[in-house]
């Protein structure tokens, strides 16, 4: 029987590091398979007979490649700060060993980078390593003393306020059925960001089938690639502090679940917004300019959203929109207020 081999996410990965590292007791908590991969499909590690073994670790520099360097560098006596620097930095030590906490974060975040970005003045007039490590900020898996000392510090100066990385980008995305408004909405809720300033990206569902899936049909695994791929775009604007409005029918729970985690590994907790444009079928139906529901009805169009295709209707929409109550323009703003942008 061919192994098993799944691919695991930024969080499992950072655990897989603690796990090699030596930082936590017991294994790494990860799904069952004989095989283990990272985003780009690198063998990362295998399991056999129960027991975990690490092949690579990658992104994550080990404790023992850090403390190697702070004795090529001469350091001796090394004092470690936890996360960013304090607001006023003129208290620290001359050595500073500062450790960002980014666990769950994707490698190229730019939240790693401004992060990063901060240490910049205050190692101007003191010696600083900056060092990401496999930890969650927030709740933390290691001790933070005990952190300092595997990676080489003699002492835990400072721990900054915890708080989840974030780019400042956001992306929007609308599902409902066909008809219901959604392009529509997502249009007028890009006129308002752009009248507010705001760099704003587009992604509407008809374009993107053109473009970026063409070539896919309508059947589940065409459409959840499709999902899947507005939400890797969506996640790169927001990722670089951009806005994405995306407006596919997104008709399944799972995959609009995938397209969240997509954009938060790589913009930050609270990045994505799901907005359900919740028009009943009915209503969508007398809408229909184009007589798509009719020939769906008449069995011309196969696996057709709502009529011979099933819409999941969303139960973690964080806005839903009746347009049968509200206009265009209420919706967006409605949409525009909830992000907080209005």
């Amino acid at each position: 029987m061919a192994p098993t081999r799944t691919r695991l996410t930024h969080p499992q990965l950072a655990a897989l590091a603690r796990h090699a590292f030596g930082l936590t007791a017991g294994g790494a908590a990860l799904p069952g398979a004989d095989e283990y991969e990272d985003a780009e499909g690198v063998l990362v590690a295998t399991r056999t007979d129960g027991a975990l073994a690490v092949r690579e670790v990658p992104r994550w520099r080990s404790p023992e490649s850090v403390r190697a360097e702070l004795e090529r560098r001469g350091w001796a006596g090394v004092a470690a700060w936890v996360g960013a620097p304090p607001p006023d930095a003129a208290g620290l030590p001359a050595v500073v060993l500062a450790l960002l906490p980014v666990a769950g974060t994707a490698p190229d975040s730019a939240a790693i980078s401004t992060l990063a970005a901060a240490w910049a003045p205050v190692a101007r007039d003191r010696a600083v390593l900056v060092v990401p490590v496999p930890v969650t900020a927030t709740a933390p898996e290691v001790a933070w003393p005990e952190l300092a000392a595997a990676y080489g510090a003699a002492e835990l100066a400072g721990v900054g306020t915890p708080a989840p990385l974030a780019t400042g980008g956001r992306a929007v995305l609308f599902t409902g059925l066909s008809g219901a408004g959604k392009s529509t909405i997502a249009a007028r809720l890009v006129e308002l960001l752009l009248e507010a300033g705001r760099t704003v990206t587009l992604l509407d569902g008809d374009e993107v089938r053109t473009h970026l899936s063409a070539g896919l049909g309508f059947a589940k695994a065409d459409r959840d690639t499709n999902v899947r791929r507005i939400g890797w775009v969506a996640g790169q604007i927001a990722k670089h502090g951009g806005i994405a409005v995306c407006a596919p029918i997104a008709p399944y729970a799972a995959t609009r679940a995938d397209a969240r985690a997509l954009v938060e590994e790589q913009a930050g907790p609270g990045s994505f917004t799901l907005v359900h444009v919740a028009t009943p079928l009915a209503e969508c139906e007398a809408r229909d300019r184009k007589g798509l529901y009719a020939k769906a009805r008449r069995g011309e169009i196969a696996e057709f959203t709502g009529i011979s295709d099933p819409y999941e209707e969303p139960t973690d929409a964080d806005v839903t929109l009746d347009t049968r109550a509200l206009s265009v323009d209420e919706s967006a703003r409605a949409v525009l207020t909830h992000l907080g942008l209005g």
